[in-house]
């Protein structure tokens, strides 16, 4: 802030800098009637993100004091972009009563918004998981906490080692990220946007269980399976008091403290979660993942659950044919479009019951909470004679809540507004209070017209009248000839020059109704509100577990409509080891192709451990094998796979070392980037690990990288002896078949036509002939030259003759008159049948003069005379 405490301020300026003291990381929304205002610093950079006018209030050290504001009621919209540019706001909200308020109005921070922290709907994506994440460390042990404000999931786990630690954190993306100050960890290598440091203090392991043990009402943690990760306890207190601090609430939906126990999921690194494009593309894009062929789900909350399957498969084999059967069960009789009906009706009640939690809940919210739980009886009456035990428990996990529902239907006008600033969302016939205030205000002048009529036919005055006015309120007027008339119980309250005006007991209660009726039915209807988000939070364990219940089962309809739309099989799980996949296929892949996939078994086993991929660029060696890593993961989440059939083991890991890319934040050459990729595989694989390694070595010299590769297919295979798909075009390592009984050579198929390569995308036992390097260049667009001057040097390399160039066709143009004609074929022949001669040294003397005059011509632009001419003067020359 841009001024010193010598500097005087009003009043109000002081109480603002008072509370920026207490804020200095965060921007302050500061309440001054129907807007925020935000001063000094706060004022320049909302201005330079919000793009809002920057004006000044007042001087501070006889400089004007920037300034800029927004409407409260339009906040959301700029709340949020404030957050996706990682800047945390504190909301100060006017607290006091400024009619009795003896200078500024009492405001305080109601709460602060951060990126990890979010609740509001128009703030999040509704498609993801939005996760407050923080890490503290116990030596080699990484202690994780993650929570989710808006549905209230909070979860610990424990890992070693910082690979282990930054696969965790690629799994689930923080929306921000706390970290202690002296945490002994690479910074490059943790998400940049809304990376937050804290005090070391703040991670202390005994603060955060007595903490934790005071908001779950519990004498330790044991009974969540925790008491003894210190390392996760000390990153949850850190979690815990952030997330109260930022809300200022006790955060009544943090029901629980989930346990993920990473020896029940399958291991992936942060590169095997990108390489495989679970549900983000190598560019950052959501399209083309295998989330956005599988996705089909009803609802908000069963999309995001499907994506935290995808990145936590199971090794646990009691809950994986739990979830198949329940799939099988739905595709029956085509009963997943039955329950699809429902299912549609119910809304995000995650965060809408998170919402509901901390109070800030929104008429809408109630009312689409209301049609939820509205479709409940339905979907139970669709699921009640399923003989799947897996959706019975589902079904009793739902549960119905008709009183609930009941109340919601009655209290809420069919088409609330947005907020309930401004009244009208409890509807009529609900309270009698709220009612009868309503009719005082709408119906005020039918009462006195009535009030008129009754009170000149009992006084026996016709000239009598009713009326109002700011100053003395209402009254009823009579001349001053006709004031003797006026009954007992008529108090005189203003005498004019010809009439009289008095007020009745009858109508100063009017008055005193009517006057205030407005303000009152709306304090009445924000009281009512209030009642009902208490109704609600009564039921909040109940709907909190029936929402989980919801979203698994919208996932398992996704999956079983996916299943019956994309042919997909249902994989048996196995006690034998292997991998044994018939006619498999690549889903997202076969979803983008116009043409039919061609689908490849695979066959692992104790006797096939290694498969050694070989064939050409493009062939589809990646594909095949990404394809299989795709396969198992979606077994492994319970789902049907695209198979004709599959039975596999289990597998404990996942790795790929695939495609190359470079680390320039972190320091590291593409080389360095696989090499460290490849090292993790070597150090962490198991018997039980399907490993994929894609032209490992190709990022240096020939023979380092050909040694390389070859030292860790050997290492994979006779040490690890992992489930191992190697593609490489190092064609020496095919020999290791011959050496290691485990390992067994396959290869991608294409053949040559016209000197054009046709690839057929189809896996066959043995090695590949040749690699088709030059062919697939050619297709790339590599001038003519260039590809044979490169056949050149191969043969050189391989001592075979040079061979012809590639006969590539030149464009018809209009051959000049003038030019003779003679036959162009003939003497084409005639160089191509006749025996050429001893061929020059490639690496010695250079090229010779009919070389150079090969390599300086551009076929494309000859005329069929030039080319002529050409062959003749090549012809010469040899």
């Amino acid at each position: 802030m841009s001024t010193t405490t010598a500097v005087k301020h009003t009043p109000m300026m002081q109480q603002y800098m008072r509370i920026k003291a207490e804020h200095p990381n965060e921007l302050v929304f500061y309440r001054m009637g129907d807007f925020y205002e935000v001063f000094f610093d706060d004022a320049k950079l909302a201005s330079q993100v919000l793009d809002i006018t920057l004006t000044a209030r007042g001087k501070a050290g006889g400089n004007p004091i920037p300034m800029a504001g927004l409407p409260f009621h339009a906040a959301e919209g700029y709340l949020a972009k404030l957050v996706r540019n990682g800047i945390s706001v504190a909301i100060c909200e006017q607290i006091g009563d400024p009619a009795t308020s003896k200078g500024p109005v009492e405001r305080k921070v109601v709460r602060v918004v951060t990126p990890g922290t979010l609740s509001d709907e128009a703030l999040m994506d509704a498609g993801r998981d939005n996760l407050l994440v923080a890490i503290a460390q116990n030596e080699e042990h990484f202690g994780i906490a993650s929570l989710d404000m808006g549905s209230g999931r909070f979860c610990v786990l424990e890992v070693i080692g910082e690979t282990a630690l930054l696969g965790e954190l690629e799994r689930l993306r923080p929306a921000e990220l706390l970290v202690p100050e002296l945490l002994s960890l690479n910074e490059g290598t943790l998400p940049k946007n809304g990376l937050r440091k804290r005090p070391d203090w703040e991670f202390d392991s005994a603060q955060g269980n007595r903490a934790l043990c005071e908001h779950f009402g519990t004498k330790d943690l044991q009974g969540f399976g925790c008491g003894h990760m210190h390392a996760a306890i000390a990153a949850a207190g850190c979690l815990y008091g952030y997330a109260k601090e930022t809300q200022r609430n006790d955060l009544a939906h943090l029901s629980g403290l989930a346990v993920e126990n990473i020896e029940q999921t399958v291991a992936m690194d942060s590169a095997t979660r990108r390489n495989l494009e679970l549900d983000l593309n190598l560019t950052g894009g959501e399209e083309n993942t295998l989330f956005s062929v599988l996705n089909s789900s009803c609802t908000a909350m069963g999309g995001r659950l499907l994506k935290r399957w995808l990145h936590k498969p199971l090794r646990c084999e009691h809950t994986i044919l739990a979830r198949q059967s329940a799939i099988t069960s739905v595709l029956a009789n085509y009963q997943f479009e039955q329950l699809r009906h429902p299912l549609k009706h119910i809304g995000d009640m995650e965060r809408i019951l998170g919402r509901v939690a901390l109070r800030s809940a929104r008429p809408r919210d109630l009312s689409r909470l209301c049609s939820s739980v509205g479709a409940f009886p339905e979907l139970q009456s669709l699921l009640k004679n399923t003989d799947n035990h897996h959706l019975k428990t589902l079904a009793q996990q739902v549960g119905e809540f008709p009183e609930l529902v009941a109340t919601l239907e009655k209290a809420i006008i069919e088409n609330p507004p947005v907020v309930i600033r401004d009244g009208g969302v409890i509807a009529n016939g609900y309270d009698a209070e709220l009612d009868e205030l309503r009719n005082i205000s709408t119906n005020a002048g039918q009462f006195l017209l009535d009030l008129e009529a009754r009170e000149r036919e009992r006084t026996g005055v016709p000239t009598l009248k009713v009326g109002y006015n700011r100053v003395h309120g209402y009254f009823i007027e009579m001349t001053s000839a006709q004031s003797d008339k006026a009954p007992a119980e008529y108090q005189r309250r203003q005498t004019l020059k010809n009439a009289e005006r008095f007020i009745t007991p009858e109508l100063k209660a009017f008055e005193d109704k009517a006057l205030s009726a407005k303000s009152r039915a709306l304090t009445r209807e924000k009281a009512l509100y209030d009642e009902l988000i208490e109704i609600c939070n009564q039921h909040l364990l109940a709907l909190q577990g029936a929402a989980a219940a919801v979203s698994e089962l919208d996932v398992l309809c996704g999956l079983a409509e996916r299943a019956e739309h994309l042919n997909l099989c249902c994989p048996s799980i196995s006690n034998t080891p292997g991998i044994n996949i018939t006619n498999g296929r690549h889903p997202v892949v076969e979803d983008v192709l116009d043409t039919p996939f061609v689908p490849n078994s695979v066959l692992c086993n104790n006797e096939r451990r290694m498969l050694v991929i070989t064939g050409p660029n493009m062939g589809g060696k990646s594909t095949y094998m990404r394809q299989t890593a795709l396969i198992v993961l979606l077994a492994q989440i319970g789902s049907y796979v695209p198979a004709e059939a599959c039975e596999l083991s289990l597998v404990d890991r996942i790795f790929t070392r695939i495609g190359s890319s470079d680390d320039l934040a972190g320091g590291r050459s593409t080389f360095m980037v696989e090499m460290t990729e490849t090292a993790n595989i070597l150090h962490n694989a198991t018997d039980n690990s399907l490993v994929l390694m894609d032209e490992v070595g190709r990022g240096t010299s020939t023979y380092d990288g050909l040694s390389l590769a070859w030292a860790c297919a050997e290492h994979l295979a006779k040490e690890l002896k992992a489930y191992t798909l190697f593609a490489t075009h190092y064609f020496e390592i095919t020999t290791l078949a011959e050496q290691i009984p485990t390992v067994n050579n396959v290869h991608l198929s294409a053949t040559e036509h016209n000197d054009n390569i046709v690839f057929l995308h189809s896996i066959e036992e043995g090695p590949a002939s040749k690699s088709y390097g030059l062919q697939v260049a050619k297709l790339a667009g590599i001038p003519a030259p260039v590809i044979y001057n490169a056949q050149c040097q191969l043969a050189r390399l391989e001592g075979q003759p040079t061979p012809e160039p590639m006969v590539i066709p030149a464009p018809v143009v209009e051959q000049p008159k003038a030019a003779p004609t003679p036959e162009p074929t003939k003497a084409a022949s005639t160089v191509k049948t006749k025996a050429r001669g001893p061929q020059p040294d490639l690496f010695g003397s250079g090229p010779s003069a009919a070389e150079e005059a090969i390599i300086e011509c551009d076929p494309n632009l000859l005329t069929p005379f030039d080319a002529l001419q050409l062959i003749y003067k090549l012809k010469k020359m040899v």
